[in-house]
């Protein structure tokens, strides 16, 4: 087989100021080098865009490194190896790793796994029964050591995680599921598909107000994809003893000005809270357990999920700024051309 010689890349051409904008990117074409020793040579199918790609666009320090500018901006993908020089991987064999934005992909094979399409659509592996689908069974069950009778609320609940947080909390048993999202046709997605036992659209009215309506007798967990007003709120409606864990806080992401909220903090003290941040990072050991419990979830029909699939390297700069402003439904995924 001839090896592709160039392949298109996205790169960070500026650090955003607040919104980014599509100035702050470009699509370059870019040399497709031959696998060498121990690794694989790539063809990207499916790209993941999530929000914590906002934050390694600022030039700050965090838990990961910020994305460099003038080179390929790095995220999950999936795609079929072309070419092989490492043990155990062979031309046609699926695989998960962490060089997307680009259309081709030269890496050490062991920072790849394989996936089975066969198990599995391609695409669940970037969502479903990938990094975002881990966050929510760790962050639920491990983070906020959630228990069966549990009252749960989730922020940026039509989301990848969010969605999965709680349809996961309802099969273990929680005793009221609530839900906030941007739009009322995703509120009814939370309520009649995934079971959620009730949701609001915080553009509807204040967070506080609505949270107290949906769960009157309080909540226990609180999962926090946004921060902000919806962490004041939270804490405001949670009862002694209750958890939060902080997965996200989209809310400022992209605020040039520090968040007015929470002004209530000095609740967590009479509440006895615990809130704690998490990265998926940290339960890598919790993943067969994750996708052989999530896998006969979805098998069974008992979890559902939605993809927003973008097709074309060349829409995925524009597929990163609607998920960031909510266009999604479910994971956004950018799909590359055949």
């Amino acid at each position: 087989m001839t090896l592709p010689t160039t392949g298109r890349e996205w790169h960070l051409t500026a650090r955003p100021q607040g919104w980014p904008t599509p100035d702050d990117f470009a699509l370059r074409e870019a040399p497709v080098r031959a696998p060498g020793p121990g690794q694989i040579l790539v063809r990207n199918l499916y790209l993941s865009v999530d929000p914590y790609m906002r934050g390694r666009m600022d030039d700050r320090k965090s838990y990961v490194p910020p994305f460099r500018l003038d080179e390929p901006m790095e995220g999950g993908a999936v795609g079929i190896v072309v070419a092989s020089e490492a043990e155990g991987f062979a031309p046609g064999d699926h695989v998960l790793h962490g060089l997307g934005w680009r259309e081709f992909a030269t890496l050490d094979a062991k920072h790849a796994s394989k996936v089975d399409p066969e198990l599995a659509p391609p695409t669940t592996y970037l969502g479903v029964l990938g990094m975002p689908g881990l966050t929510a069974y760790a962050g639920l069950l491990e983070v906020a050591s959630f228990k069966e009778g549990d009252a749960v609320f989730v922020s940026g609940a039509a989301g990848a995680v969010g969605s999965q947080v709680g349809q996961i909390a309802r099969l273990k048993g929680a005793s009221r599921v609530v839900g906030s999202a941007g739009s009322d046709e995703k509120v009814r997605l939370l309520t009649e598909e995934y079971g959620f036992d009730a949701a609001f659209n915080y553009k509807n009215g204040p967070v506080a107000r609505q949270l107290k309506e949906a769960a009157p007798d309080g909540i226990d967990v609180y999962f926090d994809n946004v921060g902000g007003e919806h962490l004041e709120a939270a804490i405001g409606s949670l009862k002694v003893h209750g958890r939060v864990a902080v997965c996200g806080m989209i809310a400022q992401y992209n605020a040039t000005e520090p968040p007015a909220a929470p002004r209530n903090l000095a609740l967590v003290i009479g509440k006895r809270l615990r809130i704690q941040g998490m990265l998926v990072s940290d339960h890598a050991a919790l993943r067969p357990t994750f996708v052989e419990e999530v896998s006969g979830w979805i098998r069974s029909g008992e979890l559902k999920y939605h993809e927003t699939v973008v097709k074309g390297i060349e829409n995925a700069v524009d597929a990163f700024l609607g998920m960031l402003r909510g266009r999604n439904v479910g994971k956004m995924i950018v799909g590359l051309d055949d």
